[in-house]
């Protein structure tokens, strides 16, 4: 299956779920660099159509959630995921939580980021050491599907909301 992120998320109905696993993702990235130079207008601005995106899967009823599974303390790049959260991800209508890593040792996690769309397709993320983006996957293979979907739940109920999380 060679479907794009937009394709699989404008194909879905119910949920679209999101693992995050990295410490850092992109990092020459416009959005990063942006905040980096403390220009958070920039930032969240680099990421409209992404929040475009979301905003109108939620409008016709698709709930997005996403945990970030992080190191603790927080890398650099996190707090810049943490500081454009509210703009970029809670105001189009998505729903954030955070788990520390520390939390999640006896977690069955897939190994790499993982889109859970419909509980039906998965579409995980390859990245370089650097953090740089290789490739997606997409797959229907219903283990995959499976070890995903409960993951994200496993790691859902262990997370921390976004508003209630703590980056010390």
């Amino acid at each position: 299956m060679g479907l794009k992120f937009a394709d699989l998320l404008d194909a879905c109905n119910r949920t679209a779920l999101k693992l995050e696993f990295r410490d850092g993702y992109m990092t020459e990235d416009p959005g990063y660099k942006a905040w980096e130079a403390g220009n958070v207008d920039a930032a969240i601005a680099a990421y409209r159509d992404h929040s475009e995106r979301m905003r109108a899967a939620v409008q016709r009823g698709v709930v997005i959630k996403r945990v970030r599974v992080v190191s603790v303390p927080v890398s650099r790049y996190i707090r810049f995921e943490h500081a454009v959260t509210d703009a970029v991800n809670i105001a189009a209508g998505e729903l954030i939580r955070w788990l520390p890593r520390r939390e999640a040792s006896d977690l069955a996690l897939p190994g790499n980021d993982a889109w859970i769309f419909d509980d039906r397709v998965v579409q995980f993320g390859h990245f370089a050491g650097d953090g740089s983006f290789v490739a997606n996957e997409v797959t229907e293979a219903p283990e995959a599907v499976k070890l995903c979907s409960s993951a994200f739940s496993a790691a859902w109920a262990r997370a921390v909301d976004h508003s209630d999380f703590s980056l010390s």
